[in-house]
């Protein structure tokens, strides 16, 4: 039975998406038809769409009807996540023709890493290459020759985009291949001791790059919990994923099983008419979403992403979903940055299938919900294995090997999930709890005013970082510069507050789901572009930031804020390395509550 509170969420997600949600799946139901749409088409037109086929492909896609898949991809070979989809296109078609149907590389989409761009002018489009995908998807599926898809994405805003693309033809069903973690390497705790050794000038710059090259050092995703491997266990707890695919490395044995039965089963998905992935993806799945990153301490980016992916379903999520879910969601991992493990500490632990069943069992997940496996949610307490070369699933182990790292229920590292939202004078915030030490989660102290991440690290390198202080950090929202992630001040931050000062972070942008340790309240909303009070805030005002209370306040007189002239953006940061090209989208672009989407914005 779901619990009480789960149930409530989920009614009231129900009851305020009744609208949207009815001319959603209306819409599904207008696009969809008996037999392949491609059939529809005038002949030049089919022609046109098959031409570059191989001859037996081609007779196939000219004869009887037969499945055609879609293959939509994010690879390239220069971000270790995605390089392993090189060579999926052709193990999929080839896995697709033995089961009697043809498989077409639809189109591929745009893949960048927060990683390599953090602090650097180009993460200022990262969160905009969310909606960029989830158009590029929409053109990729524009051809109307397909009968299901396939989406191979792994990281921050791919999988997110992938999902909205997909959705706008959720009148077809969808699978997601997932690439994998690369193996462990450079433990995460060294990689942070360093960093913050460098920030203090304590080690030069070889000796960073060999310990940054050290732990990211193979293909595969990044090891530690961030946005990227959130998402991957994400498209699991929502049923997108087959059973058990999400953290097997590439390379491997079970990596090729799971690419080609994911193959198989999109080809028996289009010939049996199965739910499609519109209909499979409801407010139940979106639920699951929320109290699966919330047990696993998961990404703060997904706070937005999966507001922004449920409104194209025509499901209103809100930020009161996730803090009422986090009242009764316990923590069951500690994973980096939230612990020392990494993600494949955490599959060897008992992995996404342990904490599937623990969490049905407490009743803190819907398991009557359409998956991709044909089945409900129970199909993922399991764990995959490779039997004579093929995948089989078992009931995977009643007892964690390693509670450091993956606990029951009965046992969590906190009666509490890992996110909490916050609300005041100062609008609302929200804060990833279960990356920072309890002594460390309320704060009441003067501001210091930054207009950005570089402004703050100037005043760090001249020491002026004195004392107990929130920094403000403003003018990084959605509409400002596109809402980047101010990664880089977590060292910095983090060095002031090891020295015994007490420190926290105050801002309208985004900080890695990879982020921890400091106090931050992040994603506030109103940003200062749109009126924010943080526009107003000036150097040594008071700041409250209590997590137990789950206030966020500016105590200053109403008469003086109403007073002062708002600050004004630096000019000049929304030109150069393409971010004039996004200028129409930070016009249309949302709040960070909303989903920060133009997509959302225009729906």
């Amino acid at each position: 039975m779901v619990h009480p509170v789960i149930a409530d969420i989920t009614a009231k997600i129900v009851a305020r998406s009744a609208k949207s949600r009815v001319a959603y799946l209306a819409q599904l139901d207008k696009h969809a038809q008996q037999g392949p749409r491609r059939f529809g088409l005038g002949c030049a037109n089919l022609a046109h769409g098959f031409a570059a086929c191989p001859s037996d492909d081609k007779a196939a896609l000219k004869g009887e009807p037969v499945p055609n898949i879609a293959i939509v991809s994010a690879y390239n070979d220069m971000l270790s996540a995605h390089q392993p989809f090189e060579n999926y296109p052709a193990a999929i078609k080839e896995a697709v023709r033995a089961a009697g149907a043809v498989a077409q590389f639809a189109g591929g989409v745009p893949a960048m890493c927060d990683g390599v761009t953090q602090g650097a002018p180009g993460m200022e489009l990262s969160l905009f290459s969310r909606d960029t995908i989830a158009l590029s998807t929409a053109i990729a599926l524009s051809h109307d020759m397909f009968d299901a898809v396939l989406c191979l994405g792994v990281c921050d805003k791919i999988v997110p985009g992938l999902v909205m693309g997909a959705l706008s033809y959720g009148h077809l069903p969808c699978i997601f291949i997932p690439a994998g973690p690369m193996t462990s390497g450079l433990g995460n705790s060294e990689k942070s001791r360093i960093r913050q050794l460098y920030a203090e000038g304590k080690v030069d710059r070889a000796a960073l790059l060999e310990a940054e090259s050290s732990a990211y050092h193979g293909p595969g995703t990044c090891t530690f919990y961030g946005t990227a491997n959130s998402n991957q266990l994400l498209m699991e707890a929502m049923g997108l994923h087959l059973p058990g695919a999400t953290f097997h490395n590439p390379g491997t044995l079970m990596r090729h099983a799971f690419t080609r039965a994911a193959a198989m089963r999109a080809v028996e998905l289009a010939k049996t008419k199965a739910v499609p992935m519109g209909r499979m993806i409801d407010a139940r799945s979106f639920v699951n979403a929320i109290v699966a990153l919330l047990a696993t301490g998961g990404s703060t980016n997904h706070t937005i992403h999966l507001i922004a992916m449920a409104r194209v379903a025509g499901v209103q999520l809100n930020w009161d979903d996730f803090d009422a879910a986090s009242q009764i969601v316990p923590l069951l991992t500690r994973i980096y940055p939230n612990g020392s493990a990494d993600v494949n500490h955490f599959q060897a632990a008992g992995g996404i299938g342990f904490l599937i069943r623990e969490l049905l069992a407490a009743g803190l997940l819907h398991e009557d919900v359409a998956t991709v496996a044909g089945q409900g949610l129970g199909a993922y307490a399991t764990e995959a294995r490779l039997e004579a070369g093929s995948l089989a699933w078992a009931p995977c182990p009643t007892d964690s090997a390693d509670e450091k790292v993956l606990r029951p229920v009965a046992r969590p590292f906190d009666v509490h999930g890992g996110l909490k939202t916050l609300s005041g004078n100062l609008g609302r915030a929200v804060v990833k709890v279960s990356a920072v030490a309890a002594a460390h989660q309320r704060i009441d102290a003067p501001a210091r005013v930054f207009a950005s991440q570089k402004a703050l690290q100037t005043a760090f390198d001249a020491g002026e970082l004195v004392g107990d202080f929130v920094a403000v950090v403003r003018f990084q929202g959605p509409r400002a510069n596109g809402m980047p992630e101010l990664h880089k001040l977590t060292p910095v931050l983090g060095v002031l507050q090891d020295r015994g000062q007490r420190v926290a972070l105050l801002t309208d942008g985004r900080m890695s789901g990879a982020s921890g340790k400091v106090l931050a309240a992040i994603h506030l909303s109103p940003e200062a572009m749109s009126g924010g009070l943080i526009a107003r805030i000036c150097d040594g005002d008071r700041i409250v930031i209590d997590t137990t209370a789950g206030t966020l306040d500016l105590d200053v007189p109403q008469d003086v804020l109403a007073a002062r002239v708002p600050a004004t953006a630096e000019p000049g940061s929304d030109a150069g390395y393409g971010r004039e090209l996004f200028g129409g989208f930070r016009q249309l672009v949302g709040s960070a509550d909303q989903g920060a989407s133009i997509v959302s914005a225009c729906s």
